[in-house]
């Protein structure tokens, strides 16, 4: 129901584990320890008798390591492969030094032979942990892309990969972009026709499609020229003037997108930002403050390094409205942010000078 305990997945999750078969057998990652039983009668199916030599760990995040144990337990004489901090992670999983002598620890562009396929390793780090590795197989033009190019969704839905992957991006991976931007000049050079990725559907087709959104996204560049109109509204005020500039925005032939962030999913709604190449952010005064839910949504664009954007604000408050100021002070440490100036500002509800108002806020966050 929520990734991760906090994003909300309504078409589920898929959990990909893959199986290389060539001379010798490799699986690439096990399973989230929810789908092990369904995980185990997949392998027996596919391999019956047949014993897999190698299990290949890209990534050591619980939802694709949980059943390391169980899969090197099950298959004796099966040797595991990862990077060196990987495998020092073992013991934090599942104790001790368990398997001494059936480890083998790989670095950037070792290869491993499975006697007619090659498989060649890709250091990834902090995308998005520190101990992350791809695998690169030549002779079928294929990348196992652990967490990169995956998506929220399970497999058997087909909805709109963009969002869902912009989404499953921005939340999880968004803070390392320069990690990511690291990573896709070491692949630029590589012919790759299918991308495998530990989540989501298995790409192939117009890949140029998703690595440039990959590179747009981890530019930290917008994908759309448009505003997100952003508001927390208590008793309706607020909400009633962020749609009004909404409405004024989209006359003027502008994409808008208008997000209640006291009832919308957090995620959605920092996926839209980074989507977007300006914002404005409404709400109350609350407590001589800001409204929770926006300072809630402030810290998340925060942790994920929102930067390069232009921004607007408006306020409202009753008696002392301050909001406009402290959230520009939140949003002062990100980088290259523009602020607009004149924010709005109205008490309690709008009258005809806060048209006024916004007409002219419209006009600033669009020039």
């Amino acid at each position: 129901r929520r990734f991760e305990s906090q994003y909300p997945t309504p078409l589920g999750m898929s959990y990909n584990s893959y199986l290389i078969r060539a001379g010798k057998i490799a699986v690439a990652d096990t399973i989230d320890v929810r789908c092990t039983d369904r995980w185990l009668a997949h392998l027996d199916e596919e391999l019956g008798a047949e014993q897999p030599d190698y299990l290949i760990v890209h990534h050591m995040e619980p939802d694709h390591s949980a059943n390391i144990e169980v899969f090197m337990e099950r298959y004796p004489k099966a040797v595991l492969v990862a990077t060196a901090k990987a495998i020092a992670m073992l013991p934090q999983f599942f104790g001790g030094n368990k398997w001494p002598d059936r480890v083998l620890a790989v670095k950037e562009n070792d290869t491993l032979d499975l006697d007619g396929l090659t498989l060649r390793f890709i250091l990834a780090p902090m995308i998005h942990w520190p101990e992350v590795m791809m695998t690169y197989i030549p002779e079928l033009k294929t990348l196992l892309s652990a967490d990169a190019f995956g998506k929220f969704g399970a497999n058997e839905f087909e909805d709109d990969w963009v969002s869902e992957a912009r989404r499953y991006y921005i939340n999880i991976v968004g803070k390392y972009g320069t990690q990511v931007q690291t990573l896709l000049r070491k692949v630029s050079s590589l012919d790759i026709d299918t991308i495998m990725p530990l989540h989501g559907p298995v790409l192939d087709g117009n890949l140029s499609n998703y690595i440039g959104l990959y590179d747009t996204w981890s530019s930290y560049r917008p994908e759309t020229e448009g505003v997100l109109v952003a508001y927390a509204s208590v008793y309706g005020g607020t909400a009633e003037c962020a749609a009004r500039l909404a409405d004024i925005l989209r006359g003027r032939g502008v994409e808008t997108v208008l997000f209640d962030l006291c009832r919308g999913d957090m995620s959605e709604a920092v996926g839209q930002a980074f989507r977007m190449s300006r914002m404005v952010l409404a709400t109350v005064t609350y407590d001589g403050g800001v409204f929770t839910p926006m300072v809630d949504f402030i810290n998340h664009l925060a942790a994920k390094t929102y930067r390069g954007r232009k921004v607007g604000f408006i306020e409202n408050g009753s008696w002392a409205p301050v909001a406009a100021r402290m959230m520009m002070k939140q949003m002062e440490p990100m980088r290259d942010i523009e602020f607009v100036a004149p924010f709005v500002t109205i008490r309690s509800r709008m009258d005809e000078n806060t048209i006024t108002q916004l007409e002219a806020l419209a006009d600033a966050i669009l020039a």
